[in-house]
């Protein structure tokens, strides 16, 4: 979890931040399936986080399928856990992201084509 940053200020539940960013250092492979996490220990430790606050976030994503935990080993990423943050990303930006964005698009007056066109033009590598 390089480059981490957690913010008291947010509004959003520090566990939740913790989850947040396991997940997307999941999705970049910085863990890819079957890896070992960082121990709640060592988050904890390394960000100044209260143990049971990353236990909880760490809880969170062994709920949705995203790390196991090894008795006495650790946490590590499930077989298919890239996957399934991959997967809960999209649905994500999905639900949250591109209803803005059309609503934007279409209070600025761009039409489905104009849109469209954008999109390819900015989806080229």
């Amino acid at each position: 979890m390089q480059s981490v940053r957690f913010d008291d200020s947010s509004g959003e539940p520090l566990f939740r931040q913790v989850a947040n960013q396991l997940a997307e250092a999941i999705i970049a492979g910085t863990y890819r399936d079957g890896d070992q996490v960082p121990s709640t220990t060592e988050i904890s430790t390394t960000y100044r986080i209260n143990p049971a606050t990353v236990l909880k976030g760490m809880n969170l994503l062994v709920e949705r399928g995203l790390l196991e935990k090894r008795r006495g080993l650790g946490m590590f990423v499930t077989t298919g856990g890239q996957r399934r943050a991959m997967e809960s990303k999209r649905n994500e930006f999905l639900s949250e992201q591109v209803p803005h964005f059309v609503t934007e698009a279409k209070r600025l007056g761009f039409d489905v084509n104009e849109l469209n066109a954008i999109i390819r033009e900015e989806y080229q590598p």
